[in-house]
């Protein structure tokens, strides 16, 4: 069998692949099986021996690039050929290579190349996994070529080439592999857009109404400049060594300080379908003109929220900032509709909204799918709100005995199993809020992606009504710490690394300032908005492992004499919250104090006494636990158990949540390991309209352990609806 039929072969399975969905993210060291080997040659050479992709060996060259395609790494090239380049340069009106500058040749040789190996294969997600060298995500999607081939179009617009002969009868094909990386061959110059999320907005017709909205609220004046802090230099702090737990380990601040945003944007038609049926029975005016009318939906949606109190008597509706003249005025109902649309960070596909899928467990990290489905929450421009993101599970639902729970807890749209939705609560028959679907599609034309942010069609409104904020959101909020923080997602440091392998950091060869397996992180006082601490201490975010005792593999680490303060997310409402911290105590940690909103908090939690201690469960607790246990403990020593442990302030780890082990194969169930555990931190009246602060202040004697190492893994916000259940044999559901 020829080479052009087996790879013909191989991407009909391809195909099927795609269509069940069934293929996963992106691994270190991808099968080799996917590559044409080229042995010997690097990815220069290969540049250089070619003379079909001589004009951009010769950008490559003027933007110095070269010498780092000739030394051993992790690259991918999507390589345009002189007919892809001459038809780039003819589109901006030039005629030669030489024409362009050193700084443009810089931009489109980093925008090709990628600092990590994707065969096509891999190129699932509608972005790539690792943004390129210019700190770009590229877009991806699956379709057919001309010659009806599987292909991976990138941006919507240029795609892979399945395979291409050239006069001189050198044969190209995608997954090319060199021994620094592999080749993808492509058919056009990629570019990516420069501009703002004002900009991109604006130039979309499909989302004028939207548009017009943010622009009389005045919210795309907020927008348009915020990019980048020019003046952070990473190359003015030192790297920090620190030990956690047993770990010699070094982290370094991050590479950049981005600001960044994300819409959730109905097209016109969904506005216009509301404009025609009303909203909940109630109808639209669409007399005055459409943004009238968009201010309308947006009364109609928010006056039960800000508009009246419980008794319908008036609150902001009576003040003139909520009328259609002031649409600018903070507590206007469209400048609030706008607002509730963004979130204060950079999310540059789909494939971000929840935890990464790790391709062993073919899940999102650490999420058990057939119990849950991965969920984050987000704070968005409207103050006090947040977004709860939910992924349908492509996992059949089932219970901790295997029994397989009925379809209808799907919801509705089980075609989208996989897909995120925006305030979902689908948990028939109690919960039927289906939320709004985010659609993934990659676009030819208009860009979606712009320098400081990126936005995502939905197929219905994304609002804070009363029902969200009453039973979307009235349960339980999980998050773990590295999305409290927008920085951390914005700055592209979320789960980021190989958590299958650790770099040590023994000796001084150890040291690299390019570790393989990625960087921790520490963030110097400023970094993080919203947040204070002394300069007595260090502030850091470990990258993920999979075997760590912590949710989704990373957690945030504090060192020295702290005195730390952040303000805590929003609640949706106002009333009684238990605040609990999700960590794993260990021999090497310290004792802090909590105050919230200045007023300490009970004594101090020691963060080395684990589940078994005799101040929790004692002899009645084991490591061994885990899901056997759980099924043989009947509901109403489970119910016991929790009973007792909510009276000393603590809980044992979820039960949808876990690490994994035996080089993944082994999930090991947080509520079954005596080394993870949620204390609370506080439970007390929180006013939804206002912002919270938890401060942390040390409380060692001394040089406590590593230092007085103080670990946040995740955080929790329970209402008194979901943790005050106190009835025998009742127990707040620990999943």
């Amino acid at each position: 069998m020829n080479i052009k039929k087996n790879i013909k072969v191989a991407f009909m399975a391809l195909a099927t692949l795609l269509a069940t969905g069934s293929l996963t993210s992106c691994s270190d060291e991808p099968d080799s099986e996917y590559f044409y080997a080229f042995t010997g040659e690097m990815m220069s050479d290969y540049l250089r021996n070619r003379t079909q992709y001589s004009e951009f060996a010769a950008i490559v060259d003027k933007a110095e690039l070269m010498p780092l395609l000739s030394t051993y790494g992790k690259y991918t090239c999507f390589l345009p050929d002189n007919d892809a380049v001459d038809k780039y340069l003819q589109e901006r009106g030039l005629t030669s290579v030489d024409q362009l500058s050193k700084e443009d040749c810089d931009t489109i040789a980093r925008t090709h190349l990628v600092n990590n190996i994707y065969s096509t294969f891999e190129m699932t997600q509608d972005r790539l996994p690792n943004a390129n060298l210019l700190g770009r995500y590229i877009a991806t999607s699956q379709g057919v070529d001309n010659d009806s081939n599987a292909v991976v179009y990138l941006e919507g617009l240029t795609h892979i080439i399945f395979e291409k002969t050239y006069d001189d009868g050198t044969v190209v094909h995608q997954n090319d592999s060199v021994e620094n990386g592999i080749v993808q061959p492509i058919d056009m110059v990629i570019e990516k857009s420069n501009s703002t999320v004002t900009d991109i907005l604006r130039d979309n017709p499909k989302i004028s109404l939207f548009y017009k909205a943010f622009e009389a609220t005045g919210l795309k004046d907020l927008l348009v400049e915020k990019v980048a802090d020019e003046t952070w230099d990473p190359k003015k702090y030192q790297k920090y060594y620190y030990k956690s737990h047993v770990r010699n380990e070094v982290a370094w601040v991050p590479d950049t300080k981005k600001y960044g945003f994300t819409a959730f944007v109905e097209p016109d038609s969904i506005y216009r379908e509301y404009f025609k049926n009303g909203y909940k029975g109630q109808p639209i005016d669409t007399s005055k003109g459409d943004l009238y009318a968009l201010y309308d939906l947006a009364c109609k949606v928010y006056g039960p929220v800000y508009g009246h109190d419980e008794n319908g008597n008036p609150l902001d509706e009576a003040k003139d900032g909520w009328k259609f003249e002031n649409l600018t005025d903070s507590i206007n109902p469209l400048k609030r509709f706008i607002q509730y649309h963004i979130m204060t960070r950079y999310v540059p596909g789909t494939a971000d909204l929840t935890a990464i899928v790790v391709p062993e467990t073919k899940e999102a990290f650490g999420f058990e799918t057939k119990w849950v489905n991965p969920v984050d929450w987000y704070e968005t421009m409207l103050p006090h709100t947040m977004l709860k993101i939910e992924q349908l599970s492509k996992n059949r639902r089932e219970d901790v005995f295997g029994k397989a729970l009925p379809v209808d807890i799907w919801g509705v749209d089980v075609d989208k199993k996989g897909g995120h939705f925006v305030n979902r609560r689908y948990e028939a028959p109690d919960y039927t809020e289906r939320g709004a679907f985010v659609d993934a599609t990659v676009e030819t034309k208009p860009n979606h992606d712009a320098l400081n942010g990126h936005y995502f069609y939905v197929d219905d409104l994304v609002v804070f009504s009363k029902e969200v904020r009453d039973v979307v959101q009235n349960m339980r909020i999980r998050m773990d710490f590295s999305t409290v923080f927008p920085e951390i997602m914005t700055n592209d440091m979320r789960l980021k690394g190989n958590y299958r392998a650790d770099d040590g950091y023994n000796t001084a060869a150890d040291d690299s300032e390019q570790p393989k397996n990625g960087k921790n992180r520490y963030f110097p006082m400023g970094y993080l908005e919203n947040v204070k601490f002394n300069s007595n201490c260090y502030f850091v975010g470990r990258r993920p492992h999979w075997e760590f005792w912590s949710w989704q593999g990373d957690e945030l680490n504090l060192f020295g004499d702290y005195d730390f303060t952040f303000r805590i997310p929003p609640v949706p409402y106002s009333g009684e919250w238990q605040l609990r911290l999700g960590f794993a105590p260990l021999e090497t940690r310290g004792v802090m104090q909590v105050y919230f909103d200045g007023v300490p908090q009970g004594i101090p939690l020691d963060m080395i006494k684990i589940l078994n201690d005799e101040m929790y469960l004692g002899n009645r607790a084991s490591d061994d636990a885990q899901l056997t246990k759980y099924k043989e403990t009947t509901t109403e020593d489970l119910a016991a158990e929790q009973k007792l442990l909510k009276n000393l302030g603590a809980y044992r780890g979820p039960r949808s949540c876990y690490n994994i082990s035996n080089n993944g194969s082994q999930k090991n169930y947080s509520w079954g390991i005596m080394h993870m555990m949620r204390r609370v931190l506080c439970q007390t009246y929180i006013d939804a309209s206002k912002d919270h602060y938890l401060r942390f202040r040390v409380a060692s004697d001394g040089k406590q352990g590593n230092n007085n190492e103080f670990m946040f893994d995740f955080f929790e916000m329970v209402p008194k609806s979901v943790y005050g259940v106190d009835g025998s044999g009742e127990m707040e559901d620990d999943l």
